[in-house]
């Protein structure tokens, strides 16, 4: 393994606002880049309460004009939700004005619901264009050609990296087939993670954008002194995600001791099978459960997520998991 990294979804604390959020995610980048992250990825959500970067471009640009060294970049952009000409044009510029230091990651998803998607002008028959939209949108930010009838300005000429997200073999076979890096939602959706990871390694054609596969897999660590205070504090995503998976979202919820009176037994035990690829608990207790993730699924690149509803023990949780990750490298 080569890198480890940081996914934040920019969560909206209950009792907070969206510019809490943004202003914690700064915060988090911060402390990621003094802590030796090697990324800070944001994903694109719309109609989230609890999700502040849903104009994802622009949050990316905040982050790296808030920071001089990490890569910062987008786990990922939705491209059914957009024209591949604009994300060329936003990521080039990005890139134009931080060099070196963007990345764009690919979904096939729209992040959202039907009605969101109609307000966003793009509908779910766009992910069905989406390989063809990624050859577009490799074609604008590859080498500038004068002929071209349409360019990206800026953009073409960028080389920004492309990533291809997702959480079935769909993307694993797209990226192997393009060349290109890969990264599995194994955060919350853990089913195909193993079988994803085998059909890109084994089917990947080297390409102008990557000689050789490199895969990249998502958990959740949730780090604290104690084993009891990390399962507190981990208590707010489980929250969140039954919220969500009941048809009620909203903003993160504060920790509690009590998730069996707010969580019905059922959907309990589906949220804790969605968010098992994790490591909860004391420094001692994430390596270990690190070790044994990292030892399985052999990723390229680690990148770890936390919805931890109070900023200061976010950032202790990622100080906590550097410390650990430092010693599996």
């Amino acid at each position: 393994m080569h890198h480890v990294s940081i996914l934040d979804l920019s969560p909206i604390p209950e009792g907070g606002t969206p510019a809490d959020a943004l202003a914690n995610t700064v915060a988090l980048a911060q402390a990621g880049e003094r802590l030796g992250y090697h990324r800070f990825w944001l994903a694109e959500h719309h109609n989230m309460p609890g999700i502040a970067s849903a104009a994802t471009a622009v949050v990316i640009g905040h982050v790296a004009g808030a920071t001089r060294t990490i890569r910062v970049g987008a786990g990922g952009i939705m491209l059914p939700n957009h024209a591949p000409l604009m994300v060329a044009e936003a990521f080039g510029t990005l890139e134009t004005l931080y060099p070196g230091r963007i990345d764009l990651g690919l979904g096939r998803a729209p992040g959202t619901d039907g009605a969101t998607a109609r307000a966003l002008r793009r509908y779910f028959d766009s992910a069905d264009r989406f390989p063809n939209d990624v050859v577009e949108l490799l074609g604008y930010l590859g080498d500038p050609d004068a002929a071209a009838p349409v360019r990206a300005i800026p953009g073409a000429g960028t080389h920004v990296p492309v990533w291809i997200l997702g959480s079935s073999l769909y993307g694993a076979q797209l990226a192997a087939h393009l060349g290109l890096p890969y990264a599995f939602a194994s955060h919350f959706a853990p089913d195909y993670l193993a079988q994803a990871l085998a059909a890109y390694r084994q089917g990947f054609r080297p390409s102008a954008w990557l000689s050789r596969p490199y895969a990249m897999m998502a958990a959740g660590v949730f780090a604290a002194e104690t084993d009891a205070e990390a399962q507190f504090l981990r208590s707010s995503q489980l929250l969140a995600f039954a919220r969500l998976r009941s048809g009620t979202p909203g903003p993160l919820p504060r920790p509690t001791d009590d998730l069996d009176s707010l969580i019905r037994a059922g959907l309990r035990a589906k949220v804790e099978h969605a968010l098992s690829i994790s490591a909860t608990g004391s420094a001692a207790t994430v390596r270990r459960q690190l070790a044994a993730l990292i030892e399985r699924y052999r990723p390229d690149e680690l990148m770890i997520t936390a919805a931890i509803h109070d900023p200061q023990a976010r950032i202790r949780s990622f100080e906590i998991a550097a410390e650990v990750w430092k010693t599996l490298l």
